[in-house]
């Protein structure tokens, strides 16, 4: 569910009509609604926490998906953690509000920095994913005289994933160790008197619209858990990260949060854990908007018609990477017979193309349009391609609005860039 609906004709988000943020702020710009994020963020908890077999769940929203200090704020007030992968991220975090026990460092390349900072600001847990790793957090760990709680993050050879760039949990993929090194590395941790290794994680991948593979990676983590403990280590924690996928509006709906929940707490509950979830876009997806206006039609003697947009790649680079589908809306649907249209942006690659011979009502210039589900990976995903500004972004609540990034001006854009002073 998500709160952008017609009104009056037009499609706004919650009380506030779209193509009053597009006079206010121009475009193209995102808009986040946070009755949405709101509702979604609930609905994932409470399905977890409605079994006692899981107990009160740790949730951490994968802050990837949309890494807005508005949005972050939005969801640590209902008590969500973060799920981070970067330094610049647990930062991100703080500054929104979350506490430091409610933070999770994930990543596969973590510097020997931003590993120290994580230690000194005291993170939750410390997803470790190679010996190498583990080498380096021992070193600074000693160095700092502390005892970080750590997870080990297992790859369990289960592929899943809406494509095939956002599959993480294959054995040919970088994340995480194999099982068969979990049990030796999970010994090795719990004999390092500056390490405290509280449990194991997983996460195979993004977008997952069936429970099967997930079913088959917590069945192997279950028999790791087993497996350790019955070799006499402590285990308190299962991560079982994040991916649950959410409908864009042409697919079959995925599983609900109810349905994830029972299959959880059926597969791997009542292990006396404290289970921690990583949900990113399940949580954002569809709270989010990013609204464009046509530039023009261009309409080609062989019936071919672009609709050209002021929004390009480098605003939403899902479909060009991905092949990721959209659905795209007119703010104010005219009327008549819906029209084949090849949405594409202004930026000077075939790849800006948003879709092919899509059906949608008649466009002209001028025109606004909302390209729907894409408050995850949408913003967070965005550069600066041909010099163009990054994209606002505004959070709706009720009635009101607030821009929660501003867009650059060129002056500001060019201020980051020094001449050398061979050149100057």
């Amino acid at each position: 569910m998500n709160h952008f609906e017609l009104r009056d004709g037009a499609l706004a988000c919650e009380d506030v009509s779209l193509a009053a943020i597009a006079a206010a702020v121009d475009t193209p710009v995102y808009v986040y609604s946070s009755a949405t994020l709101e509702r979604h963020y609930r609905v994932f908890h409470d399905a977890l926490a409605a079994h006692p077999e899981i107990g009160e769940p740790l949730i951490v929203y994968a802050v990837k998906a949309n890494a807005n200090i508005a949005v972050l704020a939005t969801l640590a007030r209902l008590g969500a953690g973060a799920d981070t992968v970067s330094e610049g991220e647990i930062r991100r975090a703080l500054a929104a509000g979350v506490p430091a026990d409610r933070i999770v460092f994930s990543g596969v390349g973590k510097t020997a920095r931003e590993l120290a900072f994580a230690l000194e600001v005291g993170v939750a847990e410390i997803n470790v994913e190679s010996e190498p790793e583990l080498e380096l957090l021992a070193r600074i760990a000693a160095e700092q005289g502390r005892r970080p709680a750590i997870a080990l993050r297992v790859n369990p050879n289960v592929g899943a994933g809406g494509h095939a760039k956002i599959a993480t949990g294959k054995a040919e993929d970088k994340f995480g160790v194999s099982i068969s090194e979990a049990e030796r590395l999970y010994a090795r941790a719990s004999n390092n008197a500056h390490l405290r290794p509280v449990g194991v994680a997983c996460h195979i991948g993004s977008q997952i619209t069936d429970l099967k593979p997930l079913r088959e990676a917590f069945r192997l983590m279950l028999d790791l858990v087993r497996r350790l403990r019955a070799e006499g280590m402590s285990v308190e924690r299962l991560d079982l990260g994040g991916g649950l996928g959410v409908p864009y509006f042409h697919q079959p709906d995925p599983p609900t949060p109810a349905d994830y929940a029972q299959m959880v707490a059926r597969e791997v509950g009542g292990l006396g854990l404290q289970y921690a979830f990583e949900p990113g876009r399940v949580i954002a997806a569809n709270a989010g908007v990013l609204l464009a206006r046509v530039i023009h039609v261009n309409a080609r003697p062989d019936g071919r018609r672009f609709a050209v947009l002021d929004a390009a790649m480098n605003d939403l680079i899902r479909p060009a990477m991905y092949d990721a589908y959209h659905d795209i809306r007119p703010v104010a649907p005219r009327p008549g017979k819906p029209l084949a249209y090849d949405v594409v942006g202004p930026v000077c690659e075939t790849g800006d193309t948003f879709t092919r011979e899509r059906l949608l009502p008649p466009l002209q210039a001028g025109d606004l349009v909302a390209f729907m589900t894409a408050g995850a990976y949408g913003a967070s995903m965005s550069s600066e391609y041909n010099t163009r500004p990054l994209v606002p972004e505004v959070l709706v609540r009720g009635a009101e609005f607030a821009v929660i990034r501003e867009r650059p001006t060129y002056e500001q854009m060019f201020e980051r860039e020094r001449l050398p002073g061979w050149l100057s």
